[in-house]
């Protein structure tokens, strides 16, 4: 096993040592929730973390770390519920009906994979999470997750008050963070039709959270694109890019992160 691998497994063995104190329930996909029938990839588990704050805020965030779901990239799902086409590209391209089920990412120039550094920092976040008062529902707590990205949208929608996934653009760039807003042809999309005001509104209280702790932004902290999770989601979802290939990774880094994603939840639940 490669040096960069164990240190990266060893860093989120100690967050996720810090999780164990806290109460802690499996939850796996109920195939009779809305949606819940077009993920091809269920058989995995989230896990819901109840805070011990002493001043707990009865919210919870759902944090996905983006990637992380072996096989995933073998399999497709529909890019929206009615199976219509998808309307930008990216990982699958505009006017396709399906989309890989999970892809597997990009790889950064040390070697780390991107699921890696999402994983690390999606444990650092829900730390931070816990310690501010949110209950944080973990929908990837280790390298797998047989997850796909429809399921852990279905569960986050029936489990948690909001979704936040987290990721690294493939670009070469350090061009900074954005969220992934919303086409405005997705926005007369059921559920996109009923959400995507929320949706875009905690990417932008994300995004203010990152440029409080001097973090990098893209141009104007977003870009239209049209995602799975998006598409099925029926809470506040929003995919937030921290960055790209060439974005420092190393802890102190992914602590910044963390605390402007955290200042960016407490913006949009106004605490």
């Amino acid at each position: 096993m490669r040096k960069w691998t164990m240190a990266v497994l060893a860093a989120a063995f100690s967050v996720s040592m810090a999780f164990q104190s806290l109460a802690a329930t499996e939850i796996g996909l109920n195939l009779d929730w809305k949606y819940a029938s077009n993920a091809k990839i269920n058989t995995g588990k989230a896990v819901l973390y109840t805070t011990d704050s002493a001043a707990p805020k009865g919210i919870t965030i759902a944090v996905n770390a983006g990637h992380g779901t072996k096989g995933g990239a073998s399999v497709k799902t529909l890019c929206h519920p009615d199976g219509s086409a998808k309307l930008t590209g990216g990982t699958t391209k505009a006017g396709a009906t399906s989309a890989v089920a999970v892809s597997s990412g990009m790889t950064f120039p040390d070697g780390k994979t991107e699921a890696e550094v999402n994983l690390e920092l999606a444990h650092i976040f829900g730390q931070q999470l816990l310690a501010e008062g949110y209950d944080v529902l973990m929908l990837r707590t280790g390298e797998d997750v047989q997850l796909d990205n429809v399921a852990r949208t279905v569960i986050s929608n029936n489990k948690a008050d909001c979704h936040i996934a987290i990721h690294f653009d493939s670009t070469e760039k350090d061009k900074g963070a954005f969220y992934m807003s919303v086409p405005e042809g997705l926005k007369s999309m059921e559920p996109v039709a009923s959400t995507w005001k929320k949706h875009e509104r905690l990417g932008e209280s994300l995004v203010e959270g990152l440029r409080e702790q001097n973090v990098k932004i893209f141009s104007g902290g977003s870009m239209d694109m049209d995602l799975t999770q998006t598409a099925y989601s029926t809470i506040p979802s929003v995919d937030i890019e921290l960055g790209d290939k060439a974005t420092e990774h190393g802890r102190a880094r992914l602590e910044k992160f963390a605390e402007g994603l955290t200042a960016g939840v407490n913006r949009y639940y106004g605490f």
